[in-house]
């Protein structure tokens, strides 16, 4: 299993945020079924105002922009509702220019007890 964090921003608008929320709330099922059918086996979207946490965890095999490329050309629903997401999004501090889910970078990560090194 592989897992991703990634990050973004929401447009500076409460409505957009709102309506963004409510989409999410009733999630296509036709998005639902791409997403697994790539390889995603759970997701994850965490909010702190504006900014967004994706925590995703996906088979072996998956390939992040390869993997969710076929995911957006599986269906036109899916186009269609990935377009309609991007319209309340902004790219995050750090960034590469026209990106906007953007890698975050684990700087810790406390361990099962009883597992790594003893002092």
């Amino acid at each position: 299993m592989k897992r991703y964090v990634l990050t973004l921003d929401l447009k500076d608008d409460p409505r957009a945020i709102a309506q963004y929320k409510a989409h999410h709330r009733a999630v296509w099922p036709e998005v639902q079924k791409s997403l697994r059918r790539v390889g995603v086996r759970a997701l994850d979207i965490y909010a702190l105002g504006r900014r967004l946490t994706m925590v995703m965890d996906t088979r072996d095999d998956f390939d992040l922009r390869r993997s969710f490329a076929a995911h957006v050309r599986s269906d036109p629903r899916c186009a269609e509702w990935e377009a309609l997401m991007k319209t309340y999004q902004e790219a995050p501090p750090g960034a590469r220019p026209g990106e906007l889910w953007t890698r975050m970078t684990r700087v810790f990560h406390l361990r099962p007890a009883g597992r790594g090194r003893r002092r």
